[in-house]
């Protein structure tokens, strides 16, 4: 097959033309595709993105100059007035005749001032190409090759403008020779072609519209001549090329009415098939083991290859279906609608009649159907749907047809795209990406629609359910949100937005949802597509609280982005955006829950964190240099002191001055990893104060050397293992997104939470014991010095007894961290665990 229907045939099989190898590959690949008796060339599959669908080749109805045998009698003079030309552009196709190799002139443009102001001429030259030359001014550009003289219809346009007198021939699409300075004489700027002069097609005028000579006429065909009075480009020429008439600047378009033809040159009115593209598809050669280029219509043999992943689910659908679905269907058509075994039956070819047939069958089964779908009957509807799309519609089809064709293709798309189906489309998800596949399928049966649209029928809607498609000059379809927003919430839409936190840090994310329904949109120009910005409003579907994003799905991996677009306006109900491409559009609305704090809220924290902290470190590096001046007797509880007192000073202040490393990434996870380590240090030291308290309530077994020794390596050892360990196994998610901290979003910040968790609780448990053994010491105490106090006064001194201690040891054992639990309730909470743990 040619290329595109070489990729159309493994498409319809969930499969990819072969894709190129490697270079330790080649070999391999040559000797296996050898024993299986392919030789020569074998398509690849182009994986810079697959080129467009060829071009629609017109049937276009023509007169045509047969000028037969050279003579100096045969000519054809053009009946128009031409202006001045300071640019040109001629193009004709035409047919040489390979039997002389005598210059011909294919037509010349005489003034009174020029005889050969503008002439095209070639020959044949003994390589079997036809040269062409150009003449501007009666100067000449040299004889170069422009298309084999095969005999074959070509197609050639001609280029001159006056500035640089810079010039142009294209053969077949492509330009085969070029230049400047054609009619430069001296130092004087090139002139205009100057108008109101003869035109005559097939002979050379050696005087103004006469003197012809037979050595130098025309022999051959010749038709769609047109002269423009500029310069075309490479895209206008190929659109000419293909039957489709550039209308800006034209000076003169090939009409019979335009024309004064001699009465032995004949005119024939052929139905001629304009030429398709000329575009080159990448092959692989099987001897060699190379790669080269040929014409993508060329009939060349392909292999369909898959992915390992998709050809296991393909079999595993394949083995436990039990194909209820399409027995009942092939039944019912009494022929084969849907295969039973995807792998190895061949599709057969499809037409409008069949297509229809096909789909009317498979509609008034699937209406029937009360059962969700196996996954093996609905690859094969989606396989019967690619088949039907990549039906070939000609101009002239009856409109009633086309139409029938697309309600019963929109029927049967929406009926597979119902909810009870959800389960099925997650069981061939490495298959295809969910249901936009359908949404990619049914652009093509759009563009069909394309035929029916006339001046006074200039809309077309087929609509069933939930689903539609439309064109208004434009192609438009909309899929309702009912059928495709579950299936899409698990295709991996989340991917790209799970991590994002409200701008205010006062929003928790929950999860990205489909929003509104899935649009589909495409500009067309001749049956091709073209690029354009498109502006369109959707309505949500969804009371959740949500921010919005306006996203499309690229076509790698199904995924969605927001490259290219914008929101124009967001209103409760609705999203307009605008976008610089057409394709496919929707809305993903980000849920999360709903707002606790506002930004004035946010920025008092903030401030109050920064004064708190400030006062804090000023505080503790006044008493650290208070231990090393002023002479503390050395002991374990001063040493410890000075230990706590380094760790939070440090992790303080690194806090305070977090925010400025945002900017940089490497500088950020340095003081995220400090940040950990300090932080870690400081609560393992008050897990050290308690175990000292302890000892001192607590007969404890242990030197003080062995004691100090435990603690140095409680405070310093764990915390460092526990951030190594971290680093180790959560590089890459370590640190959050917004800010220089540990990520809450995974479950690196249990390598924090959790070690303070179980600090706080030894330490809890020590305070309520010192709590007791004070309350008992201090009633005793009370007892031998005061033994006749009231009753009131000793319920005072117990007290005051649990209440030192409490308020003494509370910041020193870091018990005030446990007000971070009920920060969610309340606004206040959070008041107050920044108010006692910065001024910890």
């Amino acid at each position: 097959l040619d290329w595109w229907h070489a990729g159309r045939h493994c498409e319809q099989r969930f499969a990819q033309l072969l894709s190129e190898p490697g270079d330790s590959e080649r070999a391999a690949v040559s000797k296996l595709l050898q024993s299986q008796h392919v030789k020569g060339s074998v398509w690849l599959n182009d994986m810079n993105g697959a080129l467009p669908k060829p071009k629609r080749r017109q049937d276009h109805i023509v007169p045509v100059l047969v000028f037969g045998e050279k003579t100096h009698t045969k000519y054809v003079k053009v009946l128009s007035d031409f202006p001045a030309l300071p640019a040109v552009t001629a193009c004709a196709h035409l047919q040489w005749d390979t039997r002389t190799q005598e210059i011909a002139t294919v037509f010349s443009y005489a003034v009174p001032a020029f005889i050969n102001e503008f002439q095209l001429r070639g020959f044949v030259d003994e390589e079997g190409y036809v040269r062409f030359a150009l003449i501007v001014h009666e100067h000449h550009s040299p004889y170069l090759p422009v298309f084999r003289a095969d005999g074959h219809w070509h197609h050639f346009c001609v280029t001159w403008q006056q500035e640089n007198g810079t010039w142009a021939i294209y053969a077949d699409g492509k330009r085969r020779a070029s230049a400047s300075g054609l009619c430069a004489v001296g130092l004087s700027a090139p002139q205009a072609i100057y108008g109101h002069g003869t035109f005559i097609i097939g002979q050379d005028q050696d005087s103004l519209g006469g003197t012809f000579k037979e050595k130098e006429s025309f022999s051959g065909n010749i038709t769609d001549l047109h002269i423009w009075q500029k310069v075309l480009g490479a895209e206008q020429i190929e659109k000419v090329r293909s039957c489709h008439v550039v209308e800006q600047e034209l000076v003169f378009g090939w009409s019979s009415n335009a024309l004064e033809v001699e009465s032995t040159v004949q005119q024939v009115t052929v139905q001629f098939l304009c030429p398709g593209p000329v575009e080159e598809c990448r092959v692989f050669e099987v001897g060699s083991s190379g790669f080269s280029y040929v014409s993508c219509l060329q009939s060349l043999p392909f292999i369909c290859c898959y992915r390992k992943d998709v050809y296991v689910q393909l079999k595993k659908a394949q083995l436990e279906s039990s194909h209820v679905l399409a027995a009942r269907v092939n039944t019912r058509a009494a022929r084969t609608v849907i295969p039973e075994n995807i792998f190895t039956s061949d599709v057969q070819d499809m037409n409008l009649s069949v297509a229809i047939g096909s789909l009317d069958v498979l509609a008034s089964v699937l209406r029937e159907a009360k059962t969700p779908m196996e996954s093996s009957d609905l690859l094969g509807v989606l396989q019967l749907l690619k088949q039907v799309s990549d039906v070939e519609v000609r101009d002239g089809e009856e409109p009633e047809i086309l139409e029938q064709l697309s309600q019963y293709y929109v029927e049967v798309t929406g009926l597979i795209l119902e909810e009870h189906n959800f389960e099925t489309w997650l069981s061939v998800s490495q298959v295809i990406r969910g249901p936009m596949a359908v949404v990619e399928i049914s652009d093509r049966v759009v563009s069909n629609l394309a035929l029916l649209l006339t001046a006074g029928r200039t809309k077309i809607t087929v609509q069933h359910s939930n689903l539609g498609l439309s064109r208004v000059i434009v192609k438009n379809m909309w899929f309702g949100y009912g059928s495709l927003q579950r299936c899409l919430a698990g295709t991996g839409s989340n991917a790209d937005f799970q991590d994002v936190a409200a701008s205010d840090g006062g929003q928790k994310y929950l999860s990205t949802m489909v929003g509104t329904a899935v649009i589909s949109s495409t500009l067309l120009s001749d049956h091709q597509e073209m690029g354009t910005s498109v502006r369109y409003r959707l309505q949500h579907h969804t009371q959740v609280p949500w921010q919005e994003s306006a996203l499309l799905p690229r076509d790698a991996g199904g995924m969605w982005s927001t490259a290219g677009c914008s929101v124009v306006t967001s209103l409760p109900d609705s999203t307009a955006c605008f976008c610089n491409h057409t394709t496919n559009f929707a809305v993903l609305l980000q849920v999360y829950e709903a707002q606790q704090r506002t930004i004035k809220e946010e920025l008092m924290l903030q401030t109050l964190t920064f004064i708190g902290c400030g006062v804090s470190f000023c505080a503790l590096i006044v008493t650290f240099i208070l231990f090393l001046v002023v002479g503390v007797p050395k002991s374990e509880r001063a040493t410890v002191h000075k230990n706590l007192i380094f760790a939070l000073a440090a992790a303080e202040a690194l806090l305070m001055f977090s925010e400025l490393a945002k900017t940089n990434q490497v500088v950020c996870f340095a003081v995220t990893a400090f940040l950990h380590l300090f932080f870690m240090a400081a609560f393992s030291w008050m897990l050290v104060e308690g175990l000292l308290l302890w000892s001192k309530v607590v007969a404890v077994n242990m030197s003080e050397d062995k004691r100090m020794k435990f603690y140095y390596v409680t405070g310093w050892g764990l915390p460092v293992v526990i951030v190594g360990v971290t680093l180790a196994t959560s590089f890459n998610k370590y640190v959050a997104d917004d800010h220089c901290w540990l990520s809450v979003h995974t479950d690196v910040i249990w390598a924090f939470v959790g070690p303070v968790l179980i600090i706080l609780a030894v330490n809890t448990f020590v305070l309520f014991r010192v709590v007791m053994v004070t309350v008992a010491s201090a009633r005793r105490r009370s007892k031998m010095l005061t033994p006749s106090s009231s009753l009131e006064k000793q319920i005072g001194v117990q007290i005051w007894a649990t209440a030192k201690p409490i308020l003494v040891l509370l910041p020193v054992l870091g018990l005030t961290w446990v007000c971070g639990v009920l920060v969610h309730l309340s606004i206040i909470w959070a008041y107050v665990f920044i108010v006692l743990n910065s001024l910890q």
